[in-house]
């Protein structure tokens, strides 16, 4: 069975795609939360959090029975993309993800201007890189039933990386 990223901006629906698969029975893990990531500070003084590298290792390589599904957004994770079989981006239109970081009552990000404009910043920079490194993106502008049958096909296959 498959080894899944899930990653994307804030609000693209990674934790509410987990939370469903989770109650499907499969493995799943959200990075923000918990032992697997910690903030650290970086030679320029500013922080980043990121994944917390003994910990994802010890997941990664320890996982070896049923598909499992990881979500998150890390400076770091990049280090991981040839423990997965899949690498997946969720996406969706900059003014859907602003909405949904308004409305949402599991996770206070996203609430504050400054919230939202790194996240348009984010949406900016960021997300090209990781669809230039994803084996697959997820348009969530689709009903999250659709989205979670496209990730629960992929728990069954093995890699597509090259």
């Amino acid at each position: 069975m498959s080894k899944v990223l899930i990653t994307g901006m804030s609000g693209t629906g990674k934790s509410t795609a987990l939370r469903i698969l989770d109650s499907r029975g499969h493995r799943t893990v959200d990075t923000d939360y918990g032992r697997w990531s910690h903030e650290v500070t970086l030679s320029d003084g500013s922080s980043d959090w990121v994944w917390r590298e003994e910990a994802m290792t010890d997941l990664l390589t320890g996982h070896e029975e049923g598909g499992l599904f990881v979500a998150g957004c890390k400076s770091n994770q990049g280090k991981f993309y040839p423990q997965f079989d899949h690498v997946v981006l969720l996406s969706a239109p900059a003014e859907m993800l602003l909405a949904r970081v308004m409305t949402r009552t599991n996770n206070p990000y996203g609430k504050r201007p400054e919230e939202r404009a790194a996240i348009l910043e984010n949406l900016r920079v960021v997300e090209p890189l990781l669809r230039a490194t994803a084996t697959m993106e997820i348009d969530t502008s689709a009903p999250i039933e659709q989205v979670v049958r496209q990730l629960e096909g992929l728990a069954s296959l093995r890699s597509s990386r090259c």
